[in-house]
């Protein structure tokens, strides 16, 4: 998995931009909170008045708060606040949060004193009871029966006041504010400030601020997502394009490490898997400890009381995401088998479909098929039905956490701990701390497969290749053994294989010579032929063309000099002459032609509609086998190589195609060297040399005659295939 990521390195720049809108993303989310906030407690509970700092006030209520402030808090509003006529104005470079400090406990005590509040009638009442009768009306207000009392008395009044109103030093900030700011309020109205416009003019711009964070929000998540869709796509494009290019440079033994149905899984379902992963971890995992660690900061100043109650959320939440990832995670593995195994199975049955209906076994392959269906469902509906616990067990959690943070919110507001906007924000805030966790608690679903596929794939990279070039490979130069093909000492045997199928071969094929390789089943013809074009590496003895080792020369250059024709006619959508020029570096139509005449294939592509330029479906499967083992043959021709390798390529061909192609051929090849593996002694019988293979071992080697004579396993094979009369021609 750790090798995957290094292809987001090539995406780095996209990455950066992501992580920086995700920082903005989230100080936007994070920023909603606490506007919120501030339109509850500043906007509706404070009047919009967002600092109790006046900017105006008259000098007899500053007077009344000087009553209630310490000298030193005294010289600080003297010093802040110039006087105009009858009215104090604050100065603009004063310290905001020193003066609040020092005019908080004051108003609150004065707007106490001046209210209908019971704490002020408990204070006049005791005033009165000491006061002469006559002195005191209704109308009558602390600060007027304050001035008609000696100078001592005052004092001790405004000390037994203070002491009284000790309780509020104890308070938080936001709490002692929110008691002064009616004092501010009435100041303003007196002063004839429009204090209902400040507060609708509050909301008003905290609104739209809120609604450029959303827009803010918008965008981000937008481009996130298109950048994150851009270099999961690059990513798995450049797996993908990696992934082929290491099969197509498998060798025979690499590839039979792996079925075809697999490999088409690792390429595509495999990769799918991967990119979705880098996807959702681009817009969420990385999200998500961001939006989580700033939200923990938040709550921390919103509420330190209450953040046991996230602790108690957040453990539930991970012991149930480490429950799932115990419980999915085997399955994940075996889910990606069961998807291998059920694409072989389809793979199988669609390829075989001829010889399913040939045997009446339709039933039993649908067996067969359902199966793999029915595996693959039972373990896609267990891994389901642990996961569908996840979501209804997050929104519990969730829903359960608000109802705790209200209750122990409520608690707090009673004693005067924490106001309302900032219970708003803590529930906010915690949510979003438990939605990080519920991103990466979905991630945890996701993870575990794609791991599971990123190993698949890293298998394919990693797969050590056993046919290389060498890192200097030498250049065939014009020799004197130039189109010379010669096998010297060869054996070989099949990798985990115990016995070996080629042994001790030795021979030499010459240009305008035809050699032919002929045998009984599983002699090892067809495995003889593939070392040429190195679709093997031999494992003892050496195979020379142009008088140089094959394993010297690069695969390409030893396949531009050969001209190979397999066993089954393979044919590439597209048309005849796309298929014929297949090997061609020019296409040149002519010479198309002129390889289908030579493969008596002319005849039949002429009676098409659209002749060469006919459609050729997947793997040839709108030709007969003789049509399409003769475009074969003809692409092998259009290619004018050096070396032709048959084999058994004339198989599907009748008798009197089979003779007229390989005159023609003959007459088209005079200088090439042709090989040719075949079963049939007529596809043989004018070969200059004959190699007749037994269980590995060349049995017999020289023209048909000179085998009739001296080699027995030749003649075995050409009495079973001729009749007496043409064993004596």
């Amino acid at each position: 998995m750790k090798k995957t990521f290094k292809y987001l390195s090539r995406s780095l720049p996209a990455i950066l931009v992501i992580l920086v809108l995700l920082i903005i993303q989230a100080n936007c989310d994070l920023a909603l909170p606490t506007y919120i906030s501030n339109i509850v407690n500043i906007g509706i509970q404070q009047n919009g008045i967002d600092s109790i700092v006046p900017q105006k006030i008259r000098v007899s209520e500053m007077d009344k708060l000087k009553l209630f402030m310490t000298d030193d808090e005294r010289a600080l509003i003297d010093e802040s606040f110039d006087m105009d006529g009858d009215v104090y104005a604050a100065k603009a470079d004063i310290d905001n949060e020193a003066v609040t400090k020092a005019l908080g406990i004051p108003m609150a005590t004065v707007n106490m004193l001046q209210s209908d509040s019971e704490q002020g009638k408990e204070v006049m009442s005791k005033l009165m009871e000491n006061m002469p009768q006559g002195m005191v009306t209704e109308d009558t207000s602390f600060f007027d029966l304050l001035d008609k009392m000696p100078p001592e008395m005052q004092t001790s009044i405004i000390a037994a006041v203070n002491e009284g109103m000790a309780q509020l030093k104890d308070l938080d900030d936001s709490i002692i504010q929110q008691m002064a700011v009616p004092f501010v309020k009435a100041e303003y109205q007196q002063i004839g400030i429009d204090t209902d416009k400040m507060q609708s003019d509050y909301i008003f711009n905290m609104g739209m601020q809120m609604i450029g964070l959303a827009f803010g929000i918008v965008v981000c998540t937008i481009l996130v997502s298109l950048l994150a869709s851009v270099v999961g796509s690059r990513v798995s494009r450049d797996m993908r394009g990696d992934v082929f290019k290491k099969v197509v440079a498998f060798s025979n033994a690499e590839y039979n490490k792996f079925s075809s149905a697999s490999l088409i899984t690792r390429c595509t379902n495999d990769i799918q898997q991967v990119q979705m992963l880098i996807i959702m971890v681009l817009r969420m995992v990385i999200y998500a400890p961001i939006l989580g660690i700033g939200a923990v900061t938040k709550v921390f100043k919103t509420g330190q009381d209450m953040t046991w109650v996230i602790g108690v959320s957040v453990s539930c939440i991970l012991a149930f995401v480490i429950f799932l990832y115990i419980v999915a995670m085997p399955k994940f593995t075996i889910l990606q088998k069961l998807v291998d195994k059920l694409n072989l199975v389809s793979r199988e049955i669609l390829t075989g479909l001829p010889v399913i209906r040939a045997f009446s076994r339709e039933k039993h392959e649908e067996k067969r098929f359902d199966g793999a269906n029915t595996d693959l469902m039972k373990v896609n509906l267990f891994v389901n039905k642990i996961m569908s616990f996840m979501m209804p067990f997050m929104m519990l959690v969730m829903n359960g956490t608000c109802v705790l943070i209200v209750w122990v919110g409520a608690g707090q507001i009673d004693t005067g701990n924490m106001q309302v906007g900032n219970l708003m924000a803590f529930i906010q805030y915690t949510m979003q701390i438990i939605m990080s966790f519920l991103m990466l608690s979905m991630m945890s679903v996701m993870l575990p497969r794609a791991v599971v596929s990123a190993n698949r794939i890293q298998e394919v990279l990693e797969t050590k290749i056993t046919v290389n070039d060498l890192d200097n490979p030498k250049q065939l130069n014009a020799t004197d053994k130039k189109g010379y093909v010669e096998f010297k000492n060869v054996s070989f045997t099949y990798p985990g294989a115990e016995k070996e199928v080629i042994k001790n071969i030795s021979f030499t094929s010459k240009p305008g010579e035809t050699t032919a390789i002929i045998g009984s089943t599983g002699c090892g013809k067809s495995t003889l032929l593939n070392l040429i074009p190195r679709f093997y590496d031999v494992t003892q003895g050496e195979i020379l063309i142009d008088g140089e080792d094959i394993r010297n020369i690069s695969k390409e250059a030893l396949r531009d000099r050969l001209g190979y024709v397999p066993q089954k006619g393979m044919l590439f959508s597209g048309t005849i002459e796309s298929n014929i020029a297949y090997g061609m570096k020019e296409a040149d139509h002519n010479q198309v032609v002129r390889a289908a005449t030579i493969a008596q294939a002319a005849e039949f592509i002429d009676a098409m509609p659209n002749k060469y330029d006919s459609d050729i479906s997947q793997g040839g499967t709108n030709v007969s086998g003789g049509q399409r083992q003769r475009l074969s043959i003809a692409r092998a021709i259009a290619k004018n190589p050096q070396v032709y390798l048959f084999d058994d390529s004339f198989s599907a061909l009748d008798y009197k195609t089979d003779a007229v192609l390989r005159k023609a051929l003959k007459d088209a090849t005079e200088n090439s060297t042709i090989i040719i593996v075949a079963q049939r002694i007529s596809t043989v019988l004018n070969a200059e040399k004959i190699i007749v293979l037994d269980d590995g071992e060349i049995a017999g080697m020289g023209s048909h005659a000179q085998l009739l004579k001296t080699c027995e396993v030749y003649q075995q094979i050409a009495q079973s295939q001729l009749s007496k009369e043409e064993l004596g021609q």
